[in-house]
């Protein structure tokens, strides 16, 4: 794992920010599409959007710089509307394209990326926090993955906040909540 960067100095009202906002229990997470469409609803333990994602499949399906997932119950999923899913590319140079065993589910008339599924973990469910309309606890230290796809025009403060990773890191997104204090029973 690569070393950590510095610790940035952090001002006292950024700290009671975070102590208001910050809660080490489970949610239940409700979301929606931007046509409003599709909506759902999902029990996480793992409410903290900690981890930016800057791969080209999250830059792309989510319209940004990258991608923030937390992780849900999947059992706990209840959807209203009929959202599709996509199986998205894996694209790397000097490599075959690959497709990706994950679900990518969105809004077939919006284009709202909602969540994720994958058979190879099916007790949880990733939904992409764009798509979250709870509020949601603020990450101390955000961490930004897959910076190796970083394209040339996002601005290197976006990833001077915290720890980096050219890829993914070693710790699960249950691990790290765990770590925080958080009590996790579903680690998919």
């Amino acid at each position: 794992m690569p070393s950590r960067q510095p610790a940035k100095k952090k001002t006292s009202a950024r700290k009671k920010s975070r102590a208001r906002t910050t809660s080490k229990t489970s949610a239940k997470l409700h979301g929606s599409c931007q046509c409003g469409k599709i909506t759902f609803a999902v029990d996480s333990e793992t409410p903290v959007p900690f981890m930016f994602c800057f791969c080209s499949i999250c830059r792309k399906t989510g319209g940004g710089p990258f991608g923030v997932n937390v992780m849900g119950i999947a059992k706990t999923l209840k959807v209203k509307g009929k959202p599709r899913f996509y199986h998205a590319k894996i694209r790397e140079k000097g490599k075959p394209t690959k497709t990706s065993e994950a679900k990518r589910w969105f809004c077939a008339d919006c284009g709202t990326h909602l969540y994720l599924t994958d058979e190879r973990w099916p007790t949880g469910i990733w939904p992409y926090v764009s798509a979250i309309d709870s509020d949601l606890p603020v990450p101390e230290e955000p961490i930004s993955i897959m910076t190796l796809f970083k394209p040339s025009w996002v601005p290197a403060w976006m990833t001077e906040h915290g720890p980096t990773h050219p890829r993914y890191p070693e710790t699960s997104v249950a691990d790290w909540h765990e770590r925080e204090g958080y009590t996790v029973t579903v680690k998919p």
